[in-house]
């Protein structure tokens, strides 16, 4: 049965409301911040300084593989922390994870090159993105849990929201750094002697800002009934996949729908199809992270409104409201990058970042409303992995290869359409829980599954 619960959106929050709200942005923030350097550093210049030896065409695919090798790793790293967090709290997995995210990224900004050290340069480079990648796989579990779990029934859609505009804020850090380093601090010459060091060593600032706040988060009121209660799963993974396997796959594949089209914006296809001088486009580059900063800013306030408006109206409507809106961005987004105008590509990009951030805020309340309370951090930490995977992984690499191989990029406009709805087809497939009680004293009621064609 479904219960939907209002919220006004001017509601003010309370200090620990507003603590927990810093708590998991900041995180979040962090990750992604992290992970929008190093992608940008990977294609500007790690080839040169890592890979020199492979030459330029496979020194970049080398530097590329390193983005792509951390998501493979967060399956690992969402089964590790939902084990963790489903067995010892959600809070200890959730600082620890900040640390380690944190500190590889400040050791990359430290890494010696191929010139200092030889071939370790590059295999040390990998063991870090290793790290972050097990560190990602666990971070954003931990921050939605904490989020939601503290938030009161009526505002779990808002509050679910603060992780998600983690993103974003993360991408607009990076491009100001980037910004920074490239244009005014360290131009030129300057850049790839140190000034590329200086965003990666900046994260350690973000690494103590965030730990303070997050060590003065109490822990989730849903795990400690749970303690109390010694109602902790022994084995939580083995639960999960025993009683809910098909629930994962669905969840996965939800958001697969949103993170494909992501990552075709934030992963450097579109600037890389709008730059490429060999290209159609071959726009120079400011104008180009310019746009996707304007669409950034687009996906966080939608984002937040997602969060507020899944409160009013219940989550399964304001995602299917995402996907229309979505995929209308989607068939619109190539028709305006392709004339070629700065204000075109700007909408097209703004239009699509839209339906994303639709489809991104009302994600963490509706992944913590699908699972029971014994194993929510496996199930939602471990289904965000494999459709960060599934859908975001491969996507710039599947749309650069589709458009060699048809000349087209209609054909990169179906395959986003197809994957948007993919999404919408997982999300019809779900039951609407909006407001269902998250604590262990409902443990049965949460364990009737989601999916409609079950009981």
């Amino acid at each position: 049965m479904t219960t939907t619960v209002s919220v006004a959106p001017t509601d003010k929050l309370s200090a620990e409301e507003r603590k927990v709200a810093f708590a998991t942005i900041v995180g979040t923030t962090v990750e992604w911040y992290d992970f929008f350097i190093y992608a940008a550093a990977a294609g500007l210049i790690f080839k040169d300084l890592f890979f020199a030896p492979a030459g330029n065409t496979l020194g970049t695919i080398l530097a590329f593989a390193t983005v792509g090798i951390s998501f493979l790793f967060r399956p690992l790293g969402a089964f590790l922390a939902g084990y963790l967090g489903d067995r010892y709290g959600r809070r200890i997995v959730l600082v620890s994870t900040l640390v380690l995210m944190g500190l590889a990224t400040t050791c990359i900004g430290l890494l010696p090159t191929y010139a200092s050290i030889g071939v370790m340069a590059p295999i040390m480079l990998l063991v870090l993105r290793i790290l972050q990648g097990l560190a990602a796989g666990g971070e954003w579990g931990g921050a939605v849990l904490m989020a939601v779990e503290h938030a009161p029934v009526e505002k779990r859609g808002r509050f679910g929201s603060f992780p998600q505009i983690g993103v974003p804020l993360g991408l607009i850090l990076s491009s100001i750094m980037l910004a920074l380093m490239t244009g005014v601090i360290s131009p030129g010459e300057a850049f790839l002697e140190w000034g590329w060091r200086v965003p990666f060593l900046f994260s350690i600032v973000l690494l103590f800002v965030g730990h303070w706040i997050r060590r003065t988060v109490e822990e989730s009121p849903v795990f400690e009934e749970i303690k109390e209660r010694k109602a902790a799963s022994t084995t939580p993974i083995s639960d999960l996949f025993k009683n809910h396997a098909s629930l994962v796959l669905l969840a996965a594949l939800l958001f697969a729908g949103n993170s494909a089209c992501g990552y075709m914006t934030t992963g450097g296809f579109i600037q890389n199809y709008a730059t490429n001088p060999n290209g159609p486009l071959h726009i120079e580059k400011t104008p180009i992270l310019i746009c996707v900063t304007l669409a950034s800013i687009c996906w966080l306030i939608t984002t937040y409104i997602s969060g507020i408006l899944s409160d009013k109206i219940g989550r399964k409507k304001t995602y299917i409201a995402g996907w229309i809106l979505q995929l209308c961005g989607v068939f619109a987004l190539f028709p305006l990058v392709n004339t070629g105008a700065i204000p075109m590509i700007a909408l097209g990009l703004c239009f699509l970042a839209s339906g994303i951030g639709l489809t991104y805020g009302v994600q963490s309340a509706y992944y913590s409303e699908l699972f029971p309370a014994s194993i929510r951090f496996s199930g939602i930490s471990i289904s965000y992995a494999l459709g960060a995977i599934i859908g975001g992984a491969f996507a710039p690499m599947i749309g650069t290869w589709l458009i060699s191989v048809t000349g087209t990029t209609m054909s990169v406009t179906l395959y986003l359409a197809a994957m948007t709805t993919i999404g919408l087809i997982s999300t019809l497939c779900l039951r609407d829980r909006t407001g269902i009680p998250l604590g262990p004293d409902h443990e049965a009621e949460q364990s009737v599954s989601p999916i409609i064609w079950k009981k």
